[in-house]
């Protein structure tokens, strides 16, 4: 049985964009149970089709910037914005272009985690309706963005200042806690979920089994949600 690994979003996503997924949903999720946006500036970082964005302006954040390094992406968000009339500043850049419009209150990242070396990116069979490459693809260590991201994400936060930052089992939970706690940020796990794999995980899972990242067979992983507070 094949289960959708997207969910559903409501919005438009244009061809070339991250469609939203567990991941997206779970974070969404988090945001609204633990920190609701109403009257926070929030930053959404690798916002893709904008549907976080969206989610926290429809949820009554003062303010909305979402980035995202791909030209597509910056275009879908902006068309998903106008079509509801929410008012969202949507920027092509990364958190260093986002720091030019903080701090914020809350900044939300669903960053490219999936790991992969230049071998496995060669053999690769993912549908186009995934998305680009660079929505997903992370590296070795599935840390290309993480490391940086966890880094730099306290300078984004003004006092009191909330990351919610969402990724998978496979880009090394410990090591975000780790990074983020190094910066002064409190860093804790407050949402996981075990999905089904989607169709970038499934093409990937051989060499993960290979590398004895995966077990063999195995088709799941945990999705977490992690929050890094600055006092």
């Amino acid at each position: 049985m094949l289960i959708d690994h997207r969910v559903d979003s409501g919005i438009h996503v244009d061809s070339g964009v991250y469609v939203p997924q567990y991941d997206s949903a779970l974070l969404r999720e988090s945001m609204t149970k633990f920190f609701p946006p109403a009257g926070l500036s929030v930053a959404d970082l690798c916002t893709g089709s904008g549907y976080l964005a969206l989610a926290a302006a429809t949820e009554g954040a003062a303010a909305v910037t979402a980035l995202d390094v791909c030209p597509l992406a910056v275009e879908c968000a902006q068309s998903n914005a106008q079509r509801v009339s929410a008012d969202i500043t949507v920027l092509q850049g990364d958190w260093l272009r986002a720091k030019e419009f903080g701090p914020f209150d809350l900044v939300l990242a669903n960053p490219p985690y999936v790991p992969g070396d230049r071998h496995v990116l060669l053999d690769d069979v993912v549908p186009a309706s995934a998305g680009t490459a660079l929505a997903f693809h992370a590296g070795v260590s599935g840390r290309l963005v993480l490391d940086p991201l966890c880094t730099r994400a306290h300078e984004l936060l003004g006092p009191h200042g909330v990351l919610l930052l969402v990724q998978s089992e496979f880009a090394d939970v410990s090591q975000t806690v780790y990074a983020l706690a190094a910066t002064g940020l409190t860093a804790e796990i407050i949402a996981e979920q075990y999905v089904p794999f989607g169709p970038v995980m499934s093409a990937r899972a051989p060499w993960l089994e290979r590398m004895g990242r995966l077990d063999k067979g195995r088709r799941t992983e945990r999705l977490v949600v992690m929050a890094g507070r600055r006092p």
